[in-house]
């Protein structure tokens, strides 16, 4: 078997730490640096307009303690950038950007940190699902027009793209469906098969996805693939992550990656944020941290989980947190 069939990138740190720290959103940064970001490019318009915004958001997240970089790449796609009249050369390059945005901000925070030279920090490139670049909330619910080979025509030229640009790992990310992840699997076994990713899947409650698949099913389904190095959900409530990685670890022994929303709730109609209501479990427990990454991990640790960060509405206070927290379990 060749060396790097089973090469898993989040294993240099995994092996060192009780569990690895993904970043938090990138959008809600910039959104807070005051970005108007209502846009069907969502954070990828900064890639052309502010590049050092990114690179800031990024170095903030590494110093908070985060060991991965998600890249601003979620709806940057070819498609979605020619249609605001960029060439197909000039739409690839700004794809791009968003992995040596990511890695600039790394080679900083390195230069700053050099305790961390024997073990630095990741970059993942962000593939978002077909849902984002429809910008109509579909990446909340699934049940594409397109089918399994459509999904992969259209994933194709974006892997490739950013796979270019020599990322660490692809984050795909936010996959409602198991039918698109098993898009994504299979273009990665058939077309680039010495990258490595981690798929993480939205979920709509304690059990299934977000267009209704038990999550077990499509965990199942893709466990076997060796470029998939992690499986796990984000964008997805707190109350029902604590399930979803028992469900997940169920099927799989692989690392299993998780990085919630805030606790705040979306509406993907207006596009906008409300509070939470009182938070509970699957179990019907109230707990009082609902904007509470940290409080959390414990009972998402215990049930398997090995990579922690945070989705929507998260900051580098929360990775922070993180943070301390492990370093209280080494």
């Amino acid at each position: 078997m060749p060396a790097d069939a089973t090469r898993n990138p989040l294993s240099a740190i995994t092996a060192r730490q009780p569990f690895l720290i993904v970043d938090g959103a990138l959008a809600t940064e910039l959104e807070r640096a005051g970005f108007n970001l209502n846009d069907s490019l969502w954070s990828a318009r900064v890639l052309a307009d502010d590049p050092q915004a990114i690179v800031d958001v990024h170095r903030a997240y590494f110093e908070a303690g985060a060991d991965v970089a998600t890249t601003a790449s979620y709806q940057a796609t070819l498609e979605g950038l020619m249609a605001r009249s960029l060439s197909e050369t000039q739409a690839s390059a700004l794809i791009q950007r968003s992995v040596t945005l990511a890695a600039q901000a790394r080679s900083e925070y390195l230069a700053a940190h050099p305790e961390r030279l024997d073990c630095p920090p990741l970059v993942a490139a962000s593939v978002g699902p077909y849902g984002a670049y429809l910008a109509d909330g579909s990446e909340y619910r699934g049940g594409y027009a397109l089918d399994r080979t459509g999904l992969r025509d259209f994933h194709r030229a974006r892997l490739a793209t950013l796979l270019d640009a020599k990322p660490d790992i692809l984050a795909v990310e936010t996959l409602p469906c198991a039918e698109e992840a098993l898009a994504v699997c299979d273009l990665l076994r058939d077309d680039f098969p010495t990258a490595r990713a981690w798929i993480a899947f939205s979920a709509r409650n304690a059990t299934e996805l977000s267009d209704g698949t038990p999550i077990r099913d499509a965990v199942r389904a893709i466990a076997d693939y060796e470029q998939v190095v992690a499986i796990g959900v984000n964008c997805t409530a707190l109350e029902h992550i604590e399930s979803l990685v028992r469900e997940i670890r169920g099927e799989t022994d692989k690392d299993i990656v998780i990085y919630p929303n805030s606790g705040e709730v979306y509406d993907p109609v207006t596009k906008t944020w409300s509070a939470a209501c009182a938070v509970s479990d699957a179990e019907g427990h109230g707990y009082e941290h609902d904007h509470d990454l940290a409080g959390w991990t414990p009972r998402w640790l215990a049930s398997g989980a090995t990579a922690i960060g945070g989705c929507c509405r998260t900051g580098p206070d929360d990775i922070r947190a993180l943070a301390d927290l492990r370093r209280g379990l080494s």
